[in-house]
């Protein structure tokens, strides 16, 4: 045990949690820290409670867990961050402003967590050194990891850097860069493959689509470039020929063998030919498997079991019942902002096309639960208008 409270002996771990509950005190009525609890369970504060443990930071004053030092967890993070970053060694206001920025989270204990990561300590190591600038180019630079690519969307959301757009598509440039620059010593592979990318998918992603799904877009341009630079490798190693010299033969002899996802070929294949480049040549359809749909009675139970599984998260739970209720596609439900959802009369509906769905009865406790949670967030990410925000600045759930 680590303290005795009047309603007796606490743990480290619900001290932890009851210094960290603000609210309104059911005794007196004041807005403050609320660790105790009455009775009948209402949250009370300090003095109603009669805590007299100390829950005040010595250096600001507010009420909060002691983390160091006497000092709240906001202290520490901010004499942390500034320690680290040494944002007047030489002087930069973008460092002083990041520091503010994530000092200022609504749970500063996150941001700690985060530090202690070892690539999230490397990388601010670099930018204490003023190695790692607070650039784009500075961040292409980095081996990928989502440290750094976290680091790169919080200082874009908070207009620390420029938006590059889509921040998807600047990752997929940003790969297919390495990528190509990988191929340089084989010419005959990477010739026609940077046509591919850059002549098809690059061009085709760039296009502006608001209806476009940048992930899935992203992740196919990736696995064809990936797979037909496997082909010509393949062709290279195996037959000590180039596309140029392409034959029939080679495509069934590569396709008959190894995994599906060979097929993928299929788009730089035909592109080539579209485009002039090459002859025609053929690749037949894998069948396609199909699913049969659930029957209503099936659909019924699941929405049963998923209204009632509390030990399932709650977002998890309200997207599913959107999958059973309307049938619309997952990347569908993630891009679901707040502004899709109408909780006003004449009725609560939910934008999923050009005409609003009505909310039907049993889903309403579970989405206002949800909505009620979404303005309480402690990330980062505390101001996304995403029904279901990511854990990454600007990002929904994937």
């Amino acid at each position: 045990m680590r303290v005795h409270w009047p309603d007796g002996a606490v743990c480290g771990a619900c001290v932890t949690t009851a210094a960290r509950t603000y609210g309104t005190c059911a005794f007196c009525g004041e807005d403050r820290l609320v660790p105790g609890r009455s009775s009948a369970g209402a949250h009370i504060c300090r003095d109603c409670a009669g805590i007299t443990t100390k829950l005040d930071c010595d250096q600001c004053g507010r009420e909060a867990e002691r983390l160091r030092g006497g000092h709240c967890a906001r202290c520490v993070l901010t004499h942390d961050l500034e320690r680290i970053l040494n944002p007047s060694s030489p002087p930069d206001l973008r460092i002083k402003r990041l520091i503010t920025t994530l000092a200022a989270v609504p749970r500063p204990e996150s941001i700690l967590t985060w530090m202690r990561h070892p690539t999230t300590a490397d990388l601010l190591a670099r930018i204490d050194s003023r190695e790692l600038h607070l650039s784009h180019p500075a961040f292409d630079a980095l081996p990928p990891s989502r440290s750094a690519e976290h680091l790169r969307e919080m200082l874009v959301h908070h207009h620390m850097l420029l938006s590059r757009g889509d921040p998807r598509l600047a990752r997929f440039e940003s790969w297919l860069d390495q990528r190509l620059t990988t191929l340089q010593p084989t010419p005959e592979i990477h010739t026609p493959i940077e046509q591919f990318a850059r002549w098809h998918h690059l061009r085709r992603l760039r296009v502006p689509d608001t209806g476009r799904n940048m992930d899935n877009a992203t992740r196919t341009a990736k696995q064809e470039i990936t797979e037909a630079t496997k082909f010509l490798t393949w062709l290279r190693t195996e037959h000590h020929t180039t596309i140029a010299h392409l034959r029939q033969a080679h495509l069934d002899a590569y396709l008959s063998e190894g995994t599906t996802t060979r097929r993928t070929i299929r788009s730089f294949i035909q592109w080539r030919h579209r485009t002039g480049i090459a002859a025609r040549f053929t690749i037949r359809y894998r069948a396609a498997r199909t699913t049969p749909l659930a029957a209503s009675t099936t659909r019924l139970e699941l929405i049963r079991t998923t209204i009632e599984a509390d030990h399932i998260t709650l977002s998890t739970r309200i997207a599913a019942l959107m999958l059973l209720l309307y049938g619309i596609p997952v990347r569908r439900i993630a891009e679901l902002t707040l502004d899709d959802i109408t909780t006003t009369p004449p009725g609560p509906t939910v934008r999923i096309g050009t005409l609003p769905a009505p909310l039907p009865e049993p889903l309403l406790p579970l989405l206002q639960q949800h909505l009620d949670s979404h303005a309480n967030q402690k990330t980062t990410n505390h101001e996304s208008r995403w029904l279901f925000p990511g854990t990454r600045a600007g990002h929904h759930r994937p």
